[in-house]
């Protein structure tokens, strides 16, 4: 069915309303039921009906079903660990060996390994890394302003770069959902990882500015401030929220670092063990998600077990904490639900086949890299949400790259470093709040800072992704 035009209809509605209201569940519904009337001839009813089932079929994919369910999984993990006192026991235990940090540089470069090791979550990665080392870095006089860059630095563009946790089963169901056969979205994933010039170079460029003088503009200024002053903060701002949300851990815990450490050794264990077993040897030949859902079911398994054994919870406590920590990942399942109920169809829409035919008449497919990554830079700043992005994103740029013929995993890896931009500098990204509240920075202090930095990262992967479309 040649449907030319309206093809793109329902996807360009989408990311329009995204950008707008920037609310993206609400423009992948929307997206989902233009799509569906579309393809009934224009029957209201019809599609809404439509619309009902294609989020119905999401769950007769065995592979959707476990990727959602890894995620749950995932949130009562973290949950947990934080009700189980895990993240205390870990802040106590490095807070108490801060008289190894001597210098600024050593805060800085603690601060940044930190943000490193703890990479399952960008938002676990912001809370942990700016509550621990703010004391050292103000101990050390680091300006609020750069020890912000260095948490979020190394937030989710290190989840993205080590898709090692809940990120795993997120970016292979955008791939799939995109064209990706179900088999092949794990090793495309870590195939795009090289390609990923953002995350990259922001962290490349975190690590170096602990030791060389190297920060500009804005950031330069505030590290001459702390220096000649003292100062922490800009005097001309309002400073940042001093107050840091206390951990909630359950009134029979005690902090223990093992309760984090713990389940996420397993996870990680987990997962590359099941790899290498059905990869006979090989993990990048192994089952992608089975290996996702058995590493996230034997980390849920050893926290519920230590939360037992140390007493921490009854067994129908425990339940209740489960069920809340699963809770806390139902945007994310919902947003991705939706994405795999558009993706069937936007094929079936023949998006894919038609934008291409467009941009092959004016658009060398060595441009499509650089294309995507600028889209994903716009719409994720707008939105302030990487997840999305990639949702959305997802849906347009691998079918484009399949139809064109262009590198997929340098197109994924456009993809996902541009939607790591938006959530690197906007305002209103989570981690960006998160990370001013654990530092202490002042929001708009950290995004003045930090805007020219990613501006400049940015500018670096679109020459990349440039010379890389047109020689690959």
């Amino acid at each position: 069915m040649e449907l030319g035009f309206l093809s793109v209809v329902p996807p360009l509605v989408t990311i329009a309303l995204a950008l707008i209201f920037k609310n993206v569940f609400v423009a992948l519904l929307v997206g989902v039921f233009l799509a569906n009337m579309i393809l009934a001839g224009g029957a209201f009813f019809a599609g809404l009906n439509n619309t009902f089932y294609s989020i119905v079929k999401v769950f007769a994919s065995n592979g959707n079903t476990i990727v959602l369910m890894s995620i749950f999984l995932i949130g009562a993990v973290l949950y947990l660990i934080e009700r189980s006192g895990g993240i205390a026991g870990f802040i106590d235990i490095m807070v108490n060996k801060r008289g190894i940090i001597k210098s600024k540089k050593a805060s800085q470069f603690f601060t940044w390994l930190l943000g490193c090791i703890v990479f399952t979550s960008g938002s676990l990665s912001c809370m942990v890394t700016g509550s621990v080392a703010r004391p050292l870095n103000d101990s050390m006089k680091v300006s609020h302003e750069k020890a912000s860059f260095l948490v979020h630095s190394t937030s989710t563009p290190v989840c993205v770069l080590l898709p090692l946790s809940g990120w795993l089963g997120s970016m292979s169901g955008y791939l799939v959902s995109g064209g990706v056969p179900k088999d092949q979205a794990i090793t495309v994933l870590f195939q795009s990882i090289p390609f990923n010039f953002y995350c990259i170079i922001a962290v490349a460029f975190a690590l170096f500015s602990c030791f060389l003088p190297i920060d500009f503009g804005m950031m330069k200024k505030a590290e001459e401030r702390v220096d000649s002053t003292g100062e922490l903060d800009d005097p001309a701002s309002a400073g940042g929220d001093s107050s840091r949300e206390a951990t909630m851990v359950a009134a029979n815990a005690n902090p223990n670092a093992w309760n984090m450490v713990t389940p996420m050794a397993v996870m990680i264990i987990g997962i590359l063990g099941v790899l290498l077993v059905t990869g006979k040897g090989d993990p990048t030949k192994g089952a992608g998600l089975q290996s996702l859902l058995w590493g996230c079911m034997l980390s849920a398994g050893s926290i519920c077990l230590m939360c037992l054994v140390q007493r921490v919870f009854t067994l129908e406590k425990l339940t209740g904490e489960f069920i809340k920590g699963m809770a806390s990942m139902l945007s994310i399942v919902l947003v991705l639900t939706l994405a795999f109920a558009m993706g069937p169809l936007v094929k079936q829409l023949d998006t894919g086949n038609y934008l291409s035919h467009i941009f092959m008449n004016f658009l060398s497919p060595g441009l499509l890299p650089a294309l995507v990554f600028v889209m994903a830079m716009l719409l994720s700043f707008a939105t302030g949400t990487s997840m999305g992005t990639m949702a959305i994103m997802g849906l347009i740029a691998i079918p484009m790259a399949i139809q064109m013929g262009v590198s997929v995993p340098l197109t994924a890896g456009a993809m996902f470093g541009g939607a790591i931009f938006g959530d690197h500098s906007s305002p209103i990204s989570d981690t960006t709040i998160m990370s001013c509240a654990t530092t202490g920075c002042n929001i708009m202090d950290h995004v003045k800072t930090q805007m020219p930095y990613a501006l400049c990262f940015a500018a670096a992967s679109v020459i990349l992704y440039l010379v890389f479309g047109m020689v690959m």
